[in-house]
């Protein structure tokens, strides 16, 4: 049987599991999981969430594993969704819930998808607790040195390997006194006592980290009329928090639109491509005339208030922001709250918002194409407007920030582009210093989410050896016949996320990792993401077996069964999946 290991069990590796059990032809699939829980990823398991850090993602827009959340969280009893913190009378397709109940969630469909697989005659092995120590490429195999939780090293060869690692945190969150370089694990900064709070990003991961420092000196609750208060702990005068960015916005709420998404009449996947073959050397600025004709259709009046036809790739982020950087954030925030609420209760559609939601997955097809130059312009001007659209957050997220704010205990500082964190080895914390005024935290947080990474970053030795894993590179804007290139960062990867090696060795390896990806493909962080991810690597997967010159038969040569080491914990549904 054909060999595969998949690293990691969280979404992209639940996706890819998914995707290779539906070959014709029997596999030996092997998961490897760090964690003692397979399935449920880093960003929603309990040992690093807090049960108030919320996702931003709804079930209609989770691509289907098993169930949908929302099928799943039906079949769960009351005692069940009590214990998950949700009411059944609030389950909904367009509700959000927190992120350990799509841990759960997540885990539940891995078990039954690895039992669909066993049914389906894969022999499939789910090694929980076992961290990979290093990916050797050979010449026709990958050799896996693993160790299990207080077991030694071991080693395993394999015809394919997937790297689905997802995101990378430091083991180490407080690196000095009081000052975190990670929200996560949320009981780290829930210690943080009752002293001013610096988090550094207004995102999600941002919100996280407030509202788990708020959660451990004081309680959210709704009076009665039903608006959300916050209730500060008596010996929490001195608590207060202050979130800060470059513009100094807080994330807008998430707003209502038709899901699947209404086709493009402009931006479409073929202009693009199109775009990609003749338009090569001022790609960008052709990729901002599609996004330009398809706003000022979507939405006329947008596209006028905003100046869209005066806009440039270098100016268009600003005029995207500037009526909400002239506007007080929680004013804002409460207005935007207000206009989404209702939007989503009378199923009323802003086009503009929607538009852009949807171009930014048709434009992500042409950023691994664009050239040097153009790639920087893309990253520091037009990638900001894209982000804002589509990183919304829950209304109840808003919700929390407002409470907090009429509280007294949260406040927003907009840095700028020049500003300085230090660090005091005397004092714990930060001092944060903006044009020349310095402003002292007993507690830091820096909340900016997932930072890209290059080949020199791979947790693995090997693959970081001369000749193994290339640096990503991007063409030159003044390349010729013999087009030069530039090291850019991220990973160099072909079509199907397999990373490009030396013509000796095996190129069956693939990498799915998120931080690996991000310079050339910088909306690929979520789960939807990693379900195309996922299929794709499935389907390259398959492809290469069923072209294959040896064919197992299920039932004659392969051993179909689902195994688990002894000291894994498995959930107590699996049989039942």
């Amino acid at each position: 049987m054909t060999s595969i290991a998949i690293i990691g069990s969280g979404p992209t590796g639940i996706y890819t599991l998914a995707g290779l059990i539906s070959s014709s032809i029997p596999l030996s699939i092997t998961i490897f999981e760090e964690t003692p829980d397979a399935g449920k990823g880093t960003p929603y398991h309990p040992a690093v969430n807090d049960r108030s850090m919320l996702a931003n993602i709804a079930s209609i827009e989770i691509p289907r594993i098993e169930q949908t959340l929302v099928e799943w969280l039906s079949t769960q009893s009351d005692k069940q969704l009590r214990e998950l913190g949700l009411e059944r009378r609030n389950i909904g397709e367009r509700e959000f819930y927190p992120r350990i109940v799509l841990g759960e969630y997540l885990a539940a469909q891995f078990w039954s998808v690895a039992m669909r697989g066993q049914s389906r005659g894969h022999a499939i092995d789910v090694k929980a607790s076992h961290r990979i120590l290093d990916i050797k490429l050979g010449k026709d195999t990958i050799s896996l040195t693993f160790k299990r939780h207080g077991g030694s090293d071991s080693e395993m060869s394999f015809d394919h390997v997937v790297m689905a690692t997802g995101h990378d945190w430091p083991e180490n969150t407080e690196t000095s006194p009081g000052y975190f370089v990670s929200p996560w694990p949320a009981a780290a900064i829930k210690k943080i006592g009752a002293v001013p709070v610096a988090v550094l990003g207004t995102s999600l991961s941002g919100i996280d980290a407030v509202v788990s420092v708020a959660t451990a000196h004081g309680i959210f609750l709704r009076d009665g009329s039903a608006i959300l208060q916050y209730e500060p702990a008596p010996a929490s005068s001195r608590f207060e928090i202050t979130m800060m960015s470059r513009k100094g916005l807080l994330p807008e709420a998430d707003f209502y639109c038709p899901i699947p998404y209404e086709p493009l009449r402009f931006c479409t996947e073929e202009a693009v491509r199109r775009l990609i073959l003749e338009k090569r050397e001022r790609l960008l600025d052709e990729l901002f005339e599609l996004f330009r004709r398809e706003l000022a259709a979507a939405d006329p009046h947008y596209a006028a208030g905003i100046g869209l036809a005066l806009a440039s790739v270098e100016d268009v982020a600003d005029r995207y922001f500037r009526p909400r950087e002239h506007a007080d954030p929680f004013v804002w925030g409460a207005q935007n709250l207000a206009e989404a609420r209702k939007n989503k209760a009378e199923r009323i559609t802003v086009q503009w918002r929607y538009a852009i939601l949807r171009m930014h997955e048709v434009i992500a097809l042409a950023i691994p194409h664009l050239h040097d130059r153009d790639l920087k312009r893309f990253h520091k001007h037009f990638k900001t407007v894209f982000v804002d659209d589509y990183a919304t957050v829950p209304h109840e997220s808003v919700e929390r920030l407002l409470a907090l704010h009429r509280a007294g205990k949260l406040s927003v500082r907009s840095l700028g582009d020049h500003y300085d964190i230090r660090r005091d080895a005397e004092q714990p914390g930060a001092v944060i210093v903006v044009d020349g005024t310095e402003t002292a935290f007993a507690a830091f947080i820096d909340a900016t989410g997932q930072h890209a990474l290059s080949a020199s970053d791979l947790p693995f030795p090997s693959l970081r050896q001369p000749g193994a894993i290339k640096e990503a590179k991007t063409r030159k804007a003044e390349a010729g016949v013999n087009e030069e290139t530039r090291r850019t960062g991220g990973i160099e990867i072909d079509d199907d996320f397999r990373p490009r090696v030396e013509a000796a060795m095996s190129n069956n390896l693939y990498c799915v990792s998120v931080p690996f990806l991000l310079h050339k493909m910088p909306f690929i962080q979520g789960i939807t993401s990693a379900h195309e991810m996922g299929m794709k690597v499935a389907e390259a997967i398959i492809d290469v077996v069923e072209n294959s010159d040896v064919i197992v038969k299920p039932g004659v040569d392969a051993q179909p069964t689902v195994t688990v080491s002894p000291m894994d914990i498995v959930p107590s549904d699996a049989t039942s999946a």
